[in-house]
């Protein structure tokens, strides 16, 4: 699937897994993808910037909704901590690895992504398709999360900060509109 993502949206992608990671996430949700596109070039960004939704107050209100649910900034540790028990040390292997391929190469664990997400992520293909699109772009990743379900968190975070869903979805439409013309 992720082939049909333009090199916008493959950042994006990228850009919410280093979000979650950074946020100690050992998962990837609506939020973060949310903070992906907010902090990735693109239609997406243009669009909520637009409408007032910067990538820095998003990220500090991420984190606040995050605490405010209850959810822990594990960074991965009971995962770390289970290898651990076997005689695995994953500081260890990070400094190596760091060492010998560049400070970063390894990420462990890698957040997985949140059923939320997954429906933030199959409804980009169908919000595509519906404009006759055969490539996902950052635009169809943000009318995607704007459309899947009750859009969990992202959804919530964009609510606490002003931003109107339908509103949203009319700039990113109006920018889509005005990139094909």
């Amino acid at each position: 699937m992720f082939e049909f993502f333009t090199e916008p949206a493959k950042r994006a992608i990228v850009a919410s897994q280093d979000e979650a990671i950074a946020l100690g996430h050992d998962f990837i949700g609506t939020e973060h993808i949310l903070l992906g596109l907010a902090g990735t070039d693109g239609i997406a960004r243009e669009a909520l910037a637009a409408r007032g939704v910067e990538a820095e107050p998003l990220r500090a209100e991420t984190v606040r909704t995050l605490e405010a649910a209850g959810v822990p900034s594990s960074g991965g540790q009971p995962a770390k901590d289970a290898l651990a028990s076997i005689g695995i040390d994953v500081e260890e292997i990070k400094r190596q690895a760091d060492s010998t391929f560049g400070p970063g190469a390894f990420q462990y664990p890698r957040p997985a992504y949140t059923p939320r997400a997954k429906q933030v992520l199959e409804a980009t293909l169908r919000e595509a398709k519906a404009l006759g699109h055969d490539r996902f772009g950052t635009e169809h990743m943000l009318l995607g999360l704007l459309a899947a379900g009750d859009g969990g968190r992202g959804r919530e975070v964009l609510a606490a900060l002003g931003a109107d869903p339908a509103e949203l979805r009319e700039e990113t439409l109006a920018r889509v509109a005005a990139a094909e013309a």
